[in-house]
């Protein structure tokens, strides 16, 4: 469909709370379509809605680039575990942050039926789940990085 525009640190639009979808409409599947266009053409894994400038709890993750996923209204309902790495976001061009994050997750959302599911995560697909949920209530990696840990991608390109 089409690549839109990906938001950047210190846009409004990444600080507030996404609105819940309650239908599905066609304006919502050209969002969905172009949101997987956006990421994938950013060379990304996950992608939420604030990020492309929509108030709305849409998510969408590949962290193959085989298997995509959408997730509407998305709940971590447990998380477990725990995993410390490198990450990064489309929406922080240019760094790289530490982060420790749960190793395991179980969420619940919508699929573009609004049919209930859940997926059960771990590792990476765990960490983008979480990562692309945080933004749907203005949470971004770089508040949960620990303080002097965020670097510029060039600063790693030795490691």
């Amino acid at each position: 469909m089409a690549v839109r525009n990906i938001r950047t640190l210190g846009e409004e639009v990444l600080r507030g709370v996404a609105k819940e979808v309650t239908e599905i409409t066609p304006r919502i599947r050209e969002l969905i379509e172009d949101m997987f266009d956006t990421m994938y053409e950013a060379n990304g894994v996950g992608l939420a809605a604030p990020q492309v400038g929509i108030r709305k709890r849409i998510v969408v993750v590949d962290v193959t680039g085989e298997d995509p996923v959408v997730l509407i209204n998305p709940v971590i309902l447990q998380a477990d575990g725990e995993q410390t790495g490198y990450e990064g976001c489309l929406s922080v061009p240019g760094k790289t942050g530490i982060v420790t994050r749960a190793n395991h997750v179980i969420v619940e959302a919508y699929d573009t039926d609004m049919k209930k599911f859940r997926i059960e995560a771990e590792e990476l697909m765990a960490r983008a789940l979480q990562h692309e949920i945080d933004h749907l209530d203005g949470v971004m990696y770089v508040d949960k990085v620990k303080e002097g840990e965020l670097y510029n991608n060039e600063d790693l390109k030795d490691e």
